[in-house]
């Protein structure tokens, strides 16, 4: 057998041991997998204990080493800085956290080897089975169902590189948790140069602050791209930054202008008339008129009358000659106003909708002008507080269950937070590998896209984490579904609807603020009214 380990320079092992490949465990599983790699492995099998803390072991089948490879690998490479076992993880967080580092580490491989099988297996529990496949068979496995019919191919080949991959639809675009992956050379890589370029190619398709998910990657000769020698550098400079650019740009346009092509129109021939081919060579004939000869229009002809005879014509006109020629006024008389009416017209103010976004309102001090998108979304997120705090809650059962699919890495955290989503009208099953159920839906939030609504509450939750205080998990959960129900800016409302809302957001604990900061309403003093006319 051929050898293939070989000595580093210590110019080179200095390098590597300087930085950290040795951070977590994510870091040592990343290093194992790609040497079942390097070895032709087609079956990967991972399974750690508390997170990697206790065990770490990676199982392949790649070929093995020769007698001075063996002897080679155990000769000093990059431990130069380590001297105890407590110096391999000192700086360690949360057994949930350390897992999800190992999760997302162990995606992105598999992400560039689709044709390897992999499982990760943690205290002994299967968390990801993925079959070997083609590369759209491996985001589906890896992410669920739902992005398969949101996913549209690329693929490009110039002298500067080869790009191919998927780039998600318009209408798949989310604010958060949109999966963004770049890959050069086999390698996962961080570039936010590009990622501007697939934005822009997605200008005015997708709403502002919304991103759609990509899987992209390049194949660039090795010499054209700055490879930092550190194994855990995610970011890397290219010589052709800017034609390459330009290239992403393109190929991303090319395929979302394929997906928003219209399709040729298919018209149904039968019964269509037969027009005939021009002939310049034909004969062409004078047409013919048909007409009647003995037509005479000055020629009486008797005709049955079905005009009714009037009769008592002249009452229709009685009393006409008995008015008097007055003037009336273009405007009718101004009624009295009493004093009491004047008071209660001071105290119900009617309302004014500016632009389908702002309310408008007359207060003692001058106009208020409220932000009705803002005001609602304040008013929806203190009631599902209160409904997630007394756990009251008023369910549907749905005919059809919708399937969830959520992603390994967020299996626990979604475990966590059911208990939570259920006190607000949820009802799910765990139907296992990542697969839910959803049964019954909040009675008052009819007409929204639960499933995206699910992935929402999901991701604003694992900004907090699985190990955060109850109370900031609801403020997630409660913040999600508000802005999803709120009502949304040009929606037109009647005065009823806008004095219902002005009404309800003056019983909320905080008028001028949504949660997040958000100003909901300001007042334009009538002194600065007043000063607008001089």
């Amino acid at each position: 057998m051929q050898d293939v380990i070989q000595l580093l320079p210590d110019t080179v092992a200095n390098q590597i041991a300087a930085g950290e490949v040795i951070q977590r465990p994510a870091s040592v599983i990343k290093e194992l997998v790609e040497n079942s790699i390097d070895a032709e492995a087609t079956t990967i099998n991972v399974l750690v204990v508390d997170a990697g803390r206790t065990s770490i072991q990676v199982i392949d089948d790649g070929k093995g080493m020769s007698d001075t490879d063996a002897r080679l690998s155990f000769e000093r490479h990059a431990t130069s800085k380590i001297r105890s076992a407590d110096d391999l993880f000192k700086f360690l967080k949360s057994n949930t956290t350390e897992l999800n580092n190992i999760i997302t580490a162990f995606q992105r491989i598999a992400l560039v080897y689709p044709h390897i099988t992999f499982t990760l297996h943690s205290n002994g529990n299967e968390l990801i089975n993925l079959r070997a496949g083609t590369l759209r068979q491996r985001i589906v496995d890896i992410f669920g169902k739902r992005i398969n019919q949101d996913l549209l191919s690329l693929e490009t080949e110039t002298t500067f590189c080869k790009i191919y991959g998927f780039v998600g639809k318009p209408e798949s675009a989310k604010k958060k948790g949109a999966q963004q992956y770049f890959f050069v050379n086999g390698r996962y890589m961080k570039h936010a140069y590009f990622h501007k370029a697939v934005a822009s190619a997605f200008e005015r398709l997708v709403p502002t602050g919304e991103q759609v998910p990509y899987f992209i990657y390049f194949d660039v000769p090795t010499e054209e791209i700055d490879v930092n020698i550190h194994p855990t550098k995610t970011e890397i400079k290219f010589e052709n930054e800017k034609a390459i650019w330009q290239i992403l740009l393109a190929v991303v346009r090319e395929a979302v202008g394929l997906y928003n092509d219209v399709p040729s129109i298919d018209f149904d021939n039968e019964g269509r008339p037969d027009i005939p081919v021009f002939d310049p060579n034909a004969s062409t004939s004078a047409p013919k008129v048909d007409y009647n000869p003995n037509y005479n229009p000055f020629k009486e002809v008797e005709q049955s009358s079905s005009r009714r005879e009037v009769t008592n014509w002249e009452s229709l006109y009685e009393g006409l000659g008995n008015e008097k020629d007055e003037p009336q006024s273009l405007f009718t008389p101004d009624e009295p106003v009493t004093e009491s009416e004047s008071l209660i017209a001071e105290k119900s103010p009617s309302h004014y909708q500016y632009k389908g976004k702002y309310i408008m309102t007359s207060v003692k001090s001058g106009l208020m002008i409220i932000d009705q998108h803002r005001a609602h979304l304040r008013i929806l997120y203190e009631n599902f507080m209160e409904q997630l705090n007394q756990r009251i809650n008023s369910s549907q059962k749905v005919l059809f269950p919708e399937m969830v699919q959520i992603p390994a890495a967020s299996i626990e955290l979604f475990n966590k937070i059911i208990p939570e989503i259920e006190r607000i009208g949820f009802e799910i099953s765990n139907l296992g590998g990542g697969s839910y159920a959803l049964q019954s839906v909040p009675a008052d939030l009819q007409g929204l896209d639960m499933v995206a609504l699910i992935h929402d509450m999901l991701n604003n939750a694992s900004e907090q984490g699985v190990n955060s205080p109850l109370d900031d998990i609801h403020h997630a959960l409660a913040l999600t579904m508000a802005r999803s129900a709120a009502i949304p800016y040009g929606q037109v409302l009647s005065n009823v609807e806008m004095d219902d809302l002005i009404t309800s957001l003056f019983a909320t604990t905080n008028i001028n603020y949504t949660p997040t900061g958000k100003t909901i309403l300001s007042i334009l003093n009538q002194t600065d009214i007043s000063k607008l006319f001089n």
